[in-house]
């Protein structure tokens, strides 16, 4: 059940944004997250997405949210949920969005998804990174700016993630040694390309078919950095179907041997994996920094 400050806020938000009294009738529970409590908000007019938690627990985290998922609205690019309000009540924090329904994946979906993630990935500037910190699940996700993807990568994403499973134990100096080893070849590794947004968490689970048949992507963690981050993601536990790499492709080329790097970019995501739910994927973590 909703805590009923938190109902009492919610229903004068919607009443702000339909500009008439808006009464919710009915709250449902929505299932798939392990991180936040999900609720499909419905009133006369309109069908809302309401996510919360205690604010003490992710600080700013929906906060974050909300600029990430209005950052990734770019034309040409996957939908996105539509972001109305975020707040706190009392001991809570919320963020009311837009509900999609589901739809059913027709014959083109994967084709124009793989197109509208190359549209999404044309978005550049200059310095990877962003200009706020954000999450990704429930980790917090360092975003500095750094000059080059080399630095980036090592600097914000690996080390972060090592120095926070040591101090949890989770690894031992014989890993750490192989990182000290990839992080010299990491620059051998990765091709030189200006700055994409990502989406950032771009697996099977962060993405939905609308009632149109549109690809929508949700629970991002974006910032602009190698673009080939979210393609290996997508990769991770299964993978897209074919046709969405080739439509990519085909709009947006990736650079020689991308094949070859979906391994080394994964390591992030398997790392943030370790410190999420402990041992685990270590073995995959290992297998991939002792081959450097």
């Amino acid at each position: 059940m909703l805590p009923e400050l938190l109902l009492s806020d919610i229903q004068r938000t919607i009443n702000a944004i339909a500009r008439t009294p808006a009464k919710i009738t009915s709250v449902n529970p929505v299932s798939g997250g392990d991180i936040n409590q999900a609720y499909h908000l419905q009133t006369p007019g309109a069908s809302y997405f309401l996510k919360f938690n205690f604010a003490e627990r992710f600080p700013g985290m929906f906060q974050t949210e909300a600029s990430g998922l209005k950052l990734l609205e770019k034309p040409g690019a996957p939908r996105v949920p539509k972001v109305f309000e975020s707040g706190e009540s009392g001991k809570h924090s919320w963020l009311l969005l837009e509900y999609i329904s589901l739809g059913s994946v027709g014959k083109n979906f994967w084709d124009d998804f793989g197109f509208s993630l190359a549209q999404l990935h044309k978005n550049s500037i200059e310095a990877l990174g962003l200009d706020f910190d954000n999450y990704i699940g429930s980790l917090p996700q360092s975003n500095k700016r750094h000059k080059t993807w080399n630095e980036f990568f090592i600097e914000e994403r690996l080390e972060k993630q090592l120095a926070m499973a040591r101090n949890k134990g989770l690894i031992d100096r014989t890993l750490v040694r192989m990182f000290d080893s990839l992080f010299k070849a990491i620059p051998s590794i990765f091709p030189s390309e200006p700055p994409s947004l990502l989406h950032g968490d771009l697996w099977s689970g962060n993405f939905m078919c609308d009632t149109h048949g549109n690809a929508c992507i949700i629970d991002p963690s974006p910032y602009y950095g190698f673009r080939e981050m979210d393609i290996a993601m997508s990769k991770l536990f299964g993978g897209f179907a074919s046709r969405f790499y080739e439509a990519y492709h085909a709009e947006f080329p990736m650079a020689p041997d991308w094949q070859s790097r979906i391994e080394i970019c994964n390591i992030y995501p398997l790392l943030v994996h370790v410190n999420l739910f402990g041992g685990t994927y270590l073995g995959s973590v290992k297998a991939i920094a002792g081959r450097y």
